[in-house]
């Protein structure tokens, strides 16, 4: 029940080797006339020695330090507003809870 079920392979007819050719030796017949050149050989490209080193400008650190600076105060307010809204939204619940209480109570005592 649980063991896969394969289905059959496919049985396409196996290729006739007297339709194709194989192709030996030149394409083109002995009295080509089209004349071929061959092509230039490519110049070699020399490899890279070691890795390319990053060297920042005196303008470009003082860039890369006011954007950090800049994320590090946007990621701090976004966490200090989230920070806020749960401890208002759990004030807000405490007070429900204390006047539902006081209503409760009150309503039973009379």
């Amino acid at each position: 029940m649980f063991t896969p079920k394969y289905p059959t392979p496919d049985t396409a007819p196996t290729a006739d080797t007297s339709l194709v050719r194989p192709l030996t030796g030149l394409v083109h017949p002995p009295a080509c006339t089209c004349h071929h050149t061959t092509a230039p050989a490519p110049t070699p490209v020399p490899a890279p020695v070691g890795r390319p080193s990053i060297q920042l400008t005196p303008g470009a650190l003082i860039v890369a330090a006011a954007g950090g600076t800049a994320l590090v105060l946007v990621v701090g307010t976004v966490l200090v507003s989230m920070l806020l809204a749960v401890a208002i939204t759990a004030a807000s619940v405490a007070v429900c809870a204390v006047v539902l209480r006081s209503l409760l109570n009150n309503h039973q005592g009379r």
